[in-house]
């Protein structure tokens, strides 16, 4: 794949906002020329989180997360390298320039092109739903769900033409291939030549999260039109596992309100952007794939599910516990009505009866608890025996919590059984997956004092400049440290221009040292104390590799200098930097 210029980067990285995209995450305040907030990689009740605004870095002080802006994307948003520059360039107005040539550069502009009659296709469909008769009975259909024509506007719906070739013949006109066109999946091949594959249907872009269309879904209108929904068939551009319908209008929304709601289809999206739940989005059908969770994780920490009350939907609501397992979501379920979808009961009900039912949302684990409670025949032995069969996986797929043992003695209770023999019963249940917060990065209290020493190097100018100069890679216990010794040593007049590399160790380590910089300035005294320091580690080190070796002569000669710098150390009278200040 071609790469972006690192012009283009360097534009994008001084062009965005950082408080804007990590404000998206975690709350901010300002405290002096920083931002600090609650860490949003990791569980805390205290603010260790500090962003630089102007260098565009971050770093925890509780669990070391830290990097430049699109290392947080990155890890944040689940996105590579390259989408996260992608992104902030659609969102800051940044062209990008592409290092051209060999097929990666062929790949990219064909993709391109794919999207570019895709995004055309879908401004025609549009235009044609609302200037055409022949859409009237489409307009009708949308008008009797309460749809209005704002709403269908915001999200581009549409409606393909009956004729079999209408798409078709315009695209080829435009300068797009037959082959193009099949692989953009606007097109199918027949006896006859290709002809359009959408075609007197309601038409819904499938947009990803930056508003660009990879496809489409598509309702019937005909009689006896069958199947009643269809996708765009999976290519070069559209994965169906990976889409969700409106991401791109309710990703703000869902960050800022820390919740996204789930519902199935289309219409349902629709009415509840109507009806100003704007954080919602639909599965497209009622299986929640891996990737779809993984999505939704990165939209907010809660995801509530909005599906049908009938059986499919109770056991998509299952399967997606599944899926969330170990991403760290709060996971629940609003309980709809029998035979009601979000968009009837909106029309039915109005906002406020979707509003009591998701403010009533419960945990999923005990929405499964009590699905199966409520289904269950407990007449005999065997009827409790085939339920605790039924809701041993069912525990087995969370974590010991409070809630977890709450629902153990409910079912205990219901059982009319022991406590303890029940949760014996469901104790050879599959493996409890846990879901946890981001671990902290394990760092020997050596390597956070080399960072410390780093971060004073970068605090004190000329002085420090020269004390990087010092070290040499036997004072640095990782090769980490050593890239960022040597980056500083390249770039210490601007430590993070250029920093945007596809290296997101390197990345991290040197916006961490650059953060710290600039709120643990350093005395020379203080300076020449931490290189005295790992000086004498690195002795140490030397003196037992010596021993190892049976070079007697080199260990008596280290273990004099050793000396020489430990008397060097016991003869200042000011402190020195703790290297497990527990900040580190």
């Amino acid at each position: 794949m071609s790469r972006v210029t690192a012009d283009s980067i360097e534009r994008v990285r001084t062009s965005a906002d950082m408080v804007e995209v990590v404000s998206a995450h975690t709350d901010l305040r300002r405290q002096g020329a920083r931002w600090v907030g609650l860490c949003p990689f990791h569980d805390e009740r205290t603010p260790s989180f500090s962003i630089d605004p102007v260098e565009k870095l971050y770093y925890c002080f509780g669990c070391q997360a830290g990097g430049n802006i699109f290392t947080f994307l990155e890890e944040k948003e689940g996105l590579d390298f390259r989408d996260a520059v992608e992104q902030l360039a659609d969102r800051y107005g940044v062209e990008l320039e592409y290092d051209t040539g060999g097929r990666d550069d062929e790949r990219r502009r064909a993709r391109e092109r794919l999207i570019e009659v895709l995004s055309k296709t879908a401004t025609f469909y549009s235009r044609y739903l609302w200037e055409s008769s022949e859409a009237q009975r489409a307009r009708a259909y949308l008008e009797g769900r309460g749809l209005g024509r704002e709403i269908l506007e915001e999200f581009g719906v549409g409606y393909a033409p009956s004729a079999w070739d209408r798409v078709l013949t315009s695209a080829l006109r435009s300068g797009y291939s037959e082959a193009e066109l099949q692989a953009a999946g606007l097109a199918q091949p027949g006896r006859r030549g290709p002809y359009d594959r959408f075609r007197g249907r309601i038409m819904f872009p499938l947009r990803d999260a930056r508003g660009r269309v990879l496809g489409f879904g598509a309702r019937a209108m005909r009689d006896n039109q069958q199947p009643k929904y269809v996708n765009s068939p999976e290519g070069p551009v559209y994965r169906k596992g990976r889409s969700l319908f409106g991401v791109d209008r309710a990703r703000a929304h869902a960050t800022k309100e820390g919740s996204v709601f789930v519902v199935e289809g289309y219409t349902d999206v629709l009415a509840m952007h109507q009806a100003g739940f704007r954080n919602t989005v639909a599965s497209m059908g009622t299986a929640l794939t891996d990737e779809q969770v993984g999505e939704l994780a990165r939209l907010a920490r809660e995801v509530v599910l909005a599906f049908d009350a009938d059986a499919s939907g109770q056991e998509a609501m299952l399967r997606a516990q599944a899926a969330a397992a170990g991403r760290g979501l709060s996971l629940k379920v609003a309980r709809l009505p029998d035979d009601k979808d979000p968009s009837d009961l909106l029309a039915e009900a109005g906002p406020d009866s979707f509003k009591t039912i998701a403010g009533d949302a419960i945990p999923i684990l005990e929405f499964q608890v009590t699905s199966v409670l409520e289904r269950a025949q407990m007449h005999s032995a065997a009827d409790k025996d085939r339920l605790v069969a039924q809701l041993a996986p069912v525990f087995g797929s969370v974590a010991p919590s409070a809630e977890r043992d709450e629902l153990v003695r409910r079912v205990a209770d219901r059982l009319d059984l022991r406590e303890e023999v029940l949760k014996n019963l469901l104790q050879s249940s599959r493996p409890v997956l846990t879901p946890t917060a981001r671990p902290p990065r394990a760092t020997s209290p050596f390597e956070r004092s080399e960072r410390a020493f780093l971060a004073m190097c970068v605090s004190s100018g000329e002085r420090g400049r020269e004390s990087l100069g010092r070290l040499s890679d036997d004072h640095l216990s990782s090769d980490t440290l050593r890239q960022a010794r040597d980056w500083l040593l390249e770039h210490f007049d601007a430590p993070t221009a250029g920093l945007a590399t596809e290296d997101p160790d390197l990345a991290r380590v040197v916006g961490e040292i650059v953060v710290r910089a600039s709120s643990e300035p350093a005395s020379e005294h203080a300076l020449e104390l931490a290189f005295l320091q790992l000086e004498q580690r690195r002795l140490e080190r030397e003196i037992k590799a010596a021993a190892e070796s049976s070079d007697f002569d080199r260990q008596r000669e280290l273990s004099v200098e050793r000396s020489r710098v430990i008397a060097r150390l016991m003869g200042s009278g000011e402190p020195s930097p703790s290297p497990t200040d527990g900040r580190g």
